[in-house]
């Protein structure tokens, strides 16, 4: 009988909930059931075709081999130009590291800064992976509550309290997964003026659903702020925007300093990222934008159908969701648990959901919604969750 013995770090380790609840959802799919997949955080829209036409053609053109550890250097050059067309940010292509996907960036940055006797800072409700990969390099997680009467962001004051001498990094994420909150401009002067006061203190941006922002709303991006710029990594990626999840297409902008050893973390965990992708994301960045408007603009259209039909439900009601693709409903008036809430749903009412306390403790009281699918399928699920409750 085997006597193998795991390195203490694996049971540390978390997991993302959304794949557990979407394998759970297909299973019961396979045996007949109609679900409805409110849970996985992925655009519903295909790749655009010029953007699938431009992989095909890499491959076809002989790009089958290994390419530069951080990127193709044309790829890196496009990557730069977009920041700065968006953001009107100025950017080197030598601080621009192509990853697959965008965990690699948080694992990097996490396993960079992240050892025993030092804190991570990360926000609460959040992306999962973010807790997970702090636990499991050793430092001590400590939460930047999200609460909802705050528009689900974070306060300044609040987070630059929480900073001690182990302090190493601090996460941030705006626009948000699962709250779709948005951090306004002024909590973010506040943070980056506070932050003089903490030389020793890094910065990881999450702005992944950067182009995802409704009523108006601009994103603002630290990348703007050069007075952190030497300890700042911004992290961003094709899948949301361009919907391109399956293509695992990343990338972060590093400061100097930390470009070497981040290469070098990509040289050993994944050598390169693949060939044909990076020119798929290379005809992303450069080709026409027409199908990133519209999918935003389906996206605000469903936002407002689920959030006016949440709040219509018995027990429950909802903020208006600011950015990204996902609605963040307070359930607890149901009498129902986060997880209670998430299994029922799927059991009974045959829609895939995702318990709050997936994204920390802070999230107990909530339900992750992505309105990444139809608006008809989302009409349909609210329906079946109202006839359950």
């Amino acid at each position: 009988m085997s006597t193998l013995q795991f390195a203490k770090g694996i049971s540390r380790l978390g997991t993302e909930s959304a794949f557990t609840v979407l394998a759970r959802a297909q299973q019961l799919a396979a045996s007949g059931q109609d679900i409805i997949n409110l849970g996985i955080g992925q655009p519903d829209f295909r790749t655009p075709e010029h953007i699938v036409q431009a992989g095909i053609k890499a491959l076809q053109d002989g790009h089958h081999g290994y390419t530069p550890a951080n990127g193709l250097p044309v790829l890196r050059e496009a990557v730069a130009a977009d920041l700065e067309k968006r953001h009107g940010a100025q950017v080197n292509p030598d601080n621009v590291i192509v990853v697959p996907g965008g965990k690699p960036t948080m694992f990097f940055a996490v396993l960079m800064f992240g050892e025993e006797g030092a804190e991570i800072m990360y926000p609460n409700p959040g992306f999962p992976i973010y807790e997970s990969v702090i636990k499991y390099s050793g430092a001590t997680p400590v939460p930047i509550a999200l609460n909802e009467e705050n528009g689900f962001a974070f306060d300044a004051d609040t987070v630059l309290s929480q900073i001690t001498e182990r302090t190493r990094l601090i996460i941030i994420n705006s626009p948000a997964n699962p709250t779709g909150g948005v951090t306004p401009k002024a909590e973010i002067d506040k943070l980056v003026a506070g932050l003089a006061k903490h030389p020793q203190v890094a910065i990881l941006s999450d702005e992944i659903y950067s182009q995802m922002l409704y009523d108006g709303r601009e994103h603002v991006s630290l990348l703007n702020y050069p007075e952190i710029r030497d300890r700042l990594i911004v992290l961003d990626g094709w899948s949301k925007t361009y919907a391109m999840t399956g293509w695992r297409m990343g990338f972060a902008v590093w400061p100097d300093a930390m470009v070497e050893p981040v290469t070098r973390l990509c040289i050993n965990d994944h050598s390169c990222v693949n060939a044909s992708a990076q020119f798929a994301g290379l005809a992303a960045l450069t080709g026409p934008q027409d199908a990133v408007i519209e999918m935003v603009a389906q996206f605000d259209d469903r936002r407002k159908e689920i959030v006016a039909a949440l709040n219509d439900l018995p027990g429950v009601t909802c903020t208006d969701a600011a950015g990204a693709f996902y609605a963040f409903p307070n359930i607890t008036q149901t009498g129902l648990t986060a997880a209670q809430a998430q299994d029922l749903f799927l059991d009974k009412a045959g829609v895939a959901t995702i318990a709050g306390t997936s994204f920390g403790a802070h999230g107990e009281g909530y339900v992750r919604f992505s309105y990444a699918n139809s608006k008809e399928n989302i009409l349909r699920a609210i329906e079946r969750i109202r006839a359950f409750l």
